[in-house]
């Protein structure tokens, strides 16, 4: 500790936040580094920042001046561990909007824990290193900086974040352009550069919609308009039917029609498929709103917000919903159904603004400890009870189920588990299979209870998974129950959640082109024999989808039909073998194009110019 004495408190802190920030960036984010010029921007890039918000303290008194540099290392060091924690689960980073919607990502509880790992303890042995060091009188004298320093200390500092910004833009050209993919972001301007800059971003979006003109709505309905619409035999084959909605929590694709221990994880699901209409590589697109952002895309055909949440930040904007364009052309009632409390990811406020005429939550339903579990009421009792709401509901309806049982850290106590956990390395992909289990029961009974109350013959059902359930911390896990190989190429594919329409008397069919889900809302009006010309989005109807049209992930990646593109590299959709990022270009125009374009609709409001 005698050598540390001498050491520049200002600089320990420097180093040491600057050392635990590089180590995170390569061992807990695990960040792509494609050659040496990556690794040298993510060694050097938070020095510059580190060492500004860290200079902040040569303007204090000098007996306040300890408190004030450990103060900052707190600060930095919550910021680089929440970042941690919410990359193990999300693989993305804390934005400023996610800070307002801290409980709708689970808080501190079980989901939270499960991330938690005793080398956390590590990020915080500077702090109590420099509070034994540090926090003497006899060193408070190491604290006194003369101007000089000070001097030399601001051009260092400011000369290394210019140098790294500048450098950044001339690796990346569209690097603030694409300032929704936060992993790239991350890479080249430097952790902390990041969360400065997504602080501005935040303080100023509300200009977006102040500013926001008729021209440029325009402009956006005419990229959507000259999106080519083509027809099916499928066209109305559902004209005037009750519409059912299953939101699938966390149900990723992979588990249709595999087996644990020679039993099927979704029996169900499995049978149904086949007479059903089952589009097996539609793909997640979901950002940090998870559920509320399939939500979003299904009912307005639009991507959802790169940060935060649409149905938390965006509950006030004009939308042409599918409850709204259900409601005028064929009169239907529009409800959801979903056992979780009413304000969670502020639905009570987005299914007004949606135009749903009901929405029963948490208080509608009987809710107790033994028929809960994790987020809320068990599956199979919260479709028991919400049949009587339906049947009262006039019709035809739209209605929306949202499942909560399968919602990560998929905890089911053994009475209810209808198949044995998986055997895999990975604890959380072995429980997941039988919460997986317990919803295909759930649905299964639900169907079953249609058809003994009369409601299953005039109704189409769509059930579809919301967003991935075992993130990228896991994926080894699948990776291994599935025998593929580990490789970025497999667990990109990870990400299909399944799709299936089953509409009663039509014979089912497997499709295999690509879609997202964005394209659900498309492919529900097809079938319900309206006219998509008028319902401005950007989905396509899946049964005739473009096939080299992109699959546009929130982040800026895509699939196509003959490439696929990720963390800077292009790959071929059927070889899996790398190719040349030139090959990626023209759908990578195309997915930075429809995200702006989304992204103007959205904070700009602009469907009010349309109305």
């Amino acid at each position: 500790m005698n050598m540390f004495k001498k050491f520049s408190p200002i600089w320990f802190a420097v180093v040491f936040i600057w050392a635990k920030t590089v180590l995170v960036s390569f061992i807990g984010f695990n960040l792509p580094a494609e050659n040496w010029l990556d690794v040298l921007f993510m060694i050097f890039s938070p020095v510059g920042t580190i060492m500004i918000i860290l200079g902040i303290s040569f303007y204090f008194k000098k007996k306040v001046k300890p408190g004030a540099i450990f103060f900052t290392m707190v600060i930095l060091t919550s910021v680089l561990y929440a970042d941690l924690l919410y990359y193990r689960f999300y693989t993305d980073f804390v934005t400023v909007p996610i800070l307002f919607q801290f409980k709708n990502v689970g808080g501190i509880g079980p989901s939270t824990i499960e991330l938690i790992s005793p080398w956390d303890l590590l990020l915080f042995a500077d702090l109590i290193l420099f509070l034994l060091i540090y926090m003497k009188k006899n060193v408070k004298t190491a604290f006194a900086v003369t101007s000089r320093v000070k001097k030399v200390y601001g051009g260092v500092a400011a000369i290394l974040v210019a140098g790294t910004i500048g450098l950044g833009m001339m690796k990346v050209p569209h690097l603030f352009a694409e300032s929704y993919n936060r992993l790239q972001l991350v890479k080249n301007i430097g952790l902390y550069q990041y969360h400065l800059f997504d602080i501005g971003v935040a303080a100023f979006q509300p200009l977006n919609r102040a500013f926001a003109t008729a021209s440029d709505a325009e402009a956006s309905a005419e990229y959507v308009g000259a999106i080519e619409k083509k027809p099916s035999d499928y066209f109305g084959a559902a004209n005037g039917m009750n519409v059912v909605l299953i939101s699938m929590e966390s149900t990723q694709n992979f588990v249709i029609n595999q087996k644990v221990n020679g039993n099927e994880i979704t029996p169900f699901l499995n049978s149904l498929i086949k007479d059903s209409f089952y589009f097996s590589h539609v793909y997640d697109q979901t950002a940090q709103g998870k559920t509320s952002d399939s939500e979003f895309m299904v009912d307005t055909g639009l991507y959802p917000l790169s940060s935060g949440s649409a149905f938390v930040r965006k509950t006030d904007n004009t939308y042409k919903s599918l409850p709204d364009i259900l409601s005028a052309k064929g009169h239907y009632y529009a409800a959801v159904f979903h056992g979780n409390d009413a304000s969670f990811w502020n639905r009570d406020a987005m299914y007004k603004s949606f135009g749903y005429d009901r929405y029963f939550s948490k208080a509608d339903y009987s809710v107790t400890d033994d028929n809960s579990v994790n987020y809320g009421i068990k599956d199979i009792p919260f479709f028991q009870q919400s049949i009587p709401f339906l049947e009262k509901i006039q019709q035809p309806f739209y209605a929306r189920f949202i499942t909560l049982t399968n919602h990560f850290p998929f905890l089911l106590e053994e009475k209810d588990q209808f198949i044995s956990e998986a055997d895999t390395s990975e604890m959380v992909v072995n429980r997941y299979v039988t919460t997986v289990r317990y919803q295909d029961e759930a649905i299964k009974k639900f169907f079953q209870e249609l058809k003994e109350k009369g409601l299953y013959e005039n109704t189409m059902f769509v059930l579809y998974g919301d967003h991935y359930g075992i993130s990228d911390k896991y994926e080894h896990g699948v990776l291994e129950l599935l025998n593929q190989e580990d490789k970025l190429v497999n667990r990109m594919k990870l990400q299909s959640v399944p799709v299936i329409i089953h509409v009663p008397g039509v014979e089912g069919k497997t499709f295999s082109n690509i879609g997202g889900e964005v394209d659900i809302r498309a492919t529900v009006l097809h079938l319900l024999g309206i006219d998509p010309e008028e319902n401005f989005s950007f989905a396509q109807n899946l049964f005739t989808r473009d096939p080299h049209h992109p699959v546009v992930f929130r982040d800026g990646s895509f699939i196509a039909n003959d490439y696929l593109y990720s963390a800077g590299r292009c790959f071929r959709n059927d070889t899996e073998e790398e190719v040349d990022i030139s090959k990626c270009e023209p759908s990578i125009k195309i997915a930075r194009k429809e995200l702006g374009l989304s992204d103007d609709i959205v904070n700009g409001d602009l469907l009010r110019f349309l109305e």
